[in-house]
């Protein structure tokens, strides 16, 4: 798949990284797998996306499986409490996480009780989502264009929000500025609900918004959008160009959600699991669901899971540093 083409290069070397699987007691405990209910902990409060998404892929696991899944919002520490959890978990795959790049992201300002990468074992990416650039309808910038213009004639004087600082958003704004030579002013927000409603209010002029939550605004125009961060036109707003159309080539950045379970879980179980979720997404229905919550598709095993989150991890500590960004 074209999609996934990114993830190609590292492939081998994580291949050959690997440790040989043990054979026939851990194969054996795959096949029974599983045979009691399994915890799915999102790491955010009930509501969000993060919990709607493993809400929907545990409903399918129950049905398929005929064990429960029980989705266990455990919110907190920026990640940290539910990050723990799993961390602290019997390495058996019946504890399992849903994360977004917020996952990677915190560890790089705060220190973390575990590593974010090592303390587990990725299982899957399961969808994507791009970052949609919206700004109040009073400013005077109607294409996107006309916002790097103003942004260069007003330097500092634009207030940009962000669900907080190091937030996935605030990363992506940071991008944007290094990219175009812009300076606009950081408004850090505690979520991404606050910072849109300043930013519907006039608080605030632009932001970067997950789509999922900018698009009724957009449709309704309490927002007007400029630009979309993925290879194409969203289908809710097939008005809104995309970067490259809109005169910023190689602005294409996504945002992802995969699952994690703990370092030390067999392989055969943490396979089983990943084929198990590659198959959901094959689904008209789930797709069609993912879709019109602003997601799509993203089929990653768990090689390439992995090597996604190392080179984000790298990507983002980059910005980070450039821009000095600190916790709040």
């Amino acid at each position: 798949m074209k999609k996934m083409s990114r993830f190609s290069s590292y492939t081998t070397c994580l291949l050959i990284a690997a440790s040989p699987v043990a054979a026939q007691p851990t194969n054996q405990s795959a096949q029974n797998y599983p045979n009691k209910p399994i915890r799915f902990i999102s790491p955010n409060a009930p509501g969000g996306s993060t919990t709607a998404l493993a809400r929907l892929i545990g409903v399918r696991l129950t049905e398929n499986w005929g064990q429960q899944v029980i989705v266990d919002n455990r919110p907190g520490g920026n990640g940290y409490i539910g990050g723990e959890a799993l961390a602290r978990a019997t390495p058996d795959g019946y504890t399992l996480m849903l994360i977004s790049p917020t996952h990677i992201i915190t560890p790089l300002l705060i220190p973390a009780p575990y590593d974010a990468i090592r303390s587990f074992s990725p299982v899957a990416a399961v969808s994507s989502t791009e970052f949609l650039l919206v700004v109040h309808p009073a400013l005077q910038a109607q294409t996107l264009q006309d916002l790097i213009a103003l942004a260069k004639a007003r330097p500092g004087q634009i207030n940009y929000a962000s669900s907080g600082s190091g937030s996935p958003t605030n990363l992506v704004t940071e991008m944007f500025s290094m990219m175009t030579s812009v300076k606009m002013q950081h408004i850090p927000y505690k979520g991404g609900g606050p910072a849109l409603i300043d930013l519907i209010g006039g608080q605030v002029q632009i932001a970067f918004q997950i789509p999922i939550s900018a698009i009724p605004h957009a449709q309704g125009g309490r927002l007007r959008a400029l630009a979309v961060s993925g290879e194409t036109r969203l289908v809710a707003l097939p008005q809104t160009p995309t970067f490259t159309e809109a005169g910023l080539p190689g602005f294409r950045i996504t945002s992802w959600y995969g699952i994690l379970t703990t370092a030390g879980t067999p392989q055969p179980i943490v396979n089983k699991l990943s084929a198990e979720v590659a198959r959901y997404l094959t689904f008209p229905d789930l797709k069609e669901r993912l879709l019109l919550q602003g997601m799509n598709p993203l089929s990653a095993n768990p090689v390439q899971f992995a090597a996604m989150m190392r080179s984000d991890t790298a990507r983002y500590a980059q910005v980070i540093k450039t821009a000095n960004i600190k916790a709040d």
